[in-house]
């Protein structure tokens, strides 16, 4: 009994250059230019958005810690006060 081999032939992988063609190809280099500067500085804005966020929350923070009253104080602390009696 001798086993048949199939010849699969796969379709996958294009071999048209038109569809190997990308959107950069198709695109003006003026607009793709221009498109790659937009994203650019919307990355740099948003980047500095983020580190303006994380001063204020470390200000906030940095106030909290500041005016707390000494029973937060107190309540905060890790010291066991009963070993001090």
């Amino acid at each position: 009994m001798a086993k048949k081999k199939k010849n699969s032939t796969r379709t996958n992988k294009p071999t048209n250059m038109e569809e190997k063609i990308s959107l950069k190809d198709q695109l003006q280099g003026d607009v793709f230019s221009k498109l790659k500067s937009m994203k650019q500085s919307l990355e740099e804005s948003e980047q500095k958005r983020k580190e303006e966020e994380e001063i204020k929350k470390r200000e906030e923070r940095r106030l909290r810690e500041k005016n707390k009253s000494f029973e937060e104080l107190l309540n905060d602390s890790n010291m066991n006060w009963k070993e001090f009696k």
